[in-house]
């Protein structure tokens, strides 16, 4: 068993010794693709925009996308937008002066060297430099429950990378930020912290404007709730419940990537719900592995690769979720919430903790799976209450369907 023990400890060093060869091959060669077109000039009017790493169109590159589009202040300006799979969003052409290229080209290098405003809600390649007269804004893509880089305590670190790279990445990026966009004060100063701006001198640069991805969830209208039941064929006589739990820094597997395995009786929920409730199941954008509904067709939808979560946001009677941020925008709604929180003490003391104390959440901490169904049954009873009030004052009183016009008008500027 011993000899066991250390041969694979042994492999495991190795595998993180040749990740990290690959990567530093991997970054020689990228960043040797961008110092080619570093030297070209800067375009004063090209915005460049991308979203979850090229995954999907969504958040607040998406909402500050879409208002430039229809004010007359950003006519004569330059929009390029990068996805992993360019094919699904060419539609975007359509519309003015708009590219859609692939994520990681020469092209994707090429305009990240030549477009003066960089838009994201994630990190951006280590291999690109910016330079002084381009300006990076960085969204983010949540309030923040979880402890973020700098600010994790716990041991740390994931099946990926260790703390200290996780850390590392961080700092990386946020030297590049010109502004960060923050929704409430808590966020700024988690920000500040997670980020280690600080340390840079940048925790000017937070700018508390609210989120402009939540737009949406304050101007949609009753037509868009029902093109999105349309486009997914969802009946129109049941009550949607929304699950979205997010992914485990420690479930991971070799050349899949990080997995999620659900918790969930789904046997159990078909047989006490299915008479009057549907669950739309949303898996985090990290999580690789596929699930498998067919046996739970007609009351399980697996909307995991529905692009817009706002979008299924509009739709839910009911979140049920973990320790993803999507509570915080949910909230907006002011509809109920469960917290289903299975592995609660694993997650707080092993991997990543809270910023706050989780009996501030507006809904029902759940941690046996035998209590959910009861959970669920009487949030039918659900009221707006004040401790649901104070939550949303406390972080999404920015949220008033008019951020995406007030941080564009603030960072976006024609020279």
């Amino acid at each position: 068993m011993n000899k066991l023990k250390v041969m694979l400890v042994n492999l495991s060093k190795k595998n993180v010794f040749f990740r990290h060869l690959l990567r530093g091959c991997i970054f020689v060669k990228n960043r040797m693709i961008y110092l080619f077109f570093y030297i070209r000039p800067v375009k004063k009017k090209r915005v460049l925009f991308e979203a979850f790493m090229g995954r999907k169109y969504v958040d607040s590159p998406k909402a500050m996308y879409e208002y430039m589009l229809t004010s007359d202040e950003y006519q004569d300006f330059e929009f390029v937008w990068f996805f992993k799979d360019p094919s699904k969003y060419k539609h975007l052409e359509k519309n003015r002066n708009t590219k859609v290229l692939k994520y990681g080209s020469a092209a994707y290098y090429r305009f990240y060297a030549t477009s003066k405003y960089w838009v994201t809600n994630s990190r951006v390649p280590d291999t690109i430099v910016k330079k002084k007269n381009q300006v990076y804004i960085q969204c983010w893509h949540g309030t923040p429950l979880k402890r973020l880089g700098f600010d994790i305590e716990v041991k740390g670190g994931n099946a990926m990378n260790s703390l200290k790279d996780i850390r590392y990445k961080y700092q990386v990026d946020s030297k590049k930020y010109s502004y960060m966009v923050s929704p409430s004060k808590f966020c700024t100063e988690k920000f500040i912290s997670a980020f280690n701006l600080r340390k840079v001198g940048k925790e000017h640069i937070v700018i508390e404007k609210g989120y402009p991805r939540n737009d949406f969830l304050i101007n949609y209208k009753k037509s868009d709730v029902e093109r999105v039941k349309k486009e997914l064929n969802l009946p129109k006589d049941k009550k949607i419940i929304l699950y979205a739990p997010t992914w485990r820094d420690n479930q991971h597997t070799s050349g899949i990537g990080y997995t999620y395995k659900t918790e969930v009786d789904f046997d159990y929920l078909r047989e006490q719900l299915s008479d009057e409730y549907i669950i739309l199941f949303r898996a985090h954008y990290f999580v690789a592995n596929s699930f498998d509904f067919k046996k739970y067709e007609g009351f399980i939808y697996n909307v995991s690769d529905y692009d817009d979560i706002n979008e299924l946001y509009i739709l839910g009677d009911l979140l049920i979720t973990d320790y993803s941020s999507v509570f915080f925008d949910y909230s907006i709604l002011k509809r109920p919430m469960i917290f289903y929180m299975y592995d609660l003490e694993e997650y707080q003391h092993e991997l990543r903790d809270f910023y706050f104390d989780i009996k501030e959440l507006p809904g029902p901490i759940v941690e046996k799976e035998k209590d959910l169904v009861k959970a669920i049954k009487e949030m039918e009873h659900f009221k707006y209450d004040k401790k649901y009030e104070d939550f949303n004052n406390k972080y999404t009183y920015l949220d008033d369907g008019n951020a995406s016009k007030r941080v564009v008008k603030e960072l976006i500027k024609e020279d």
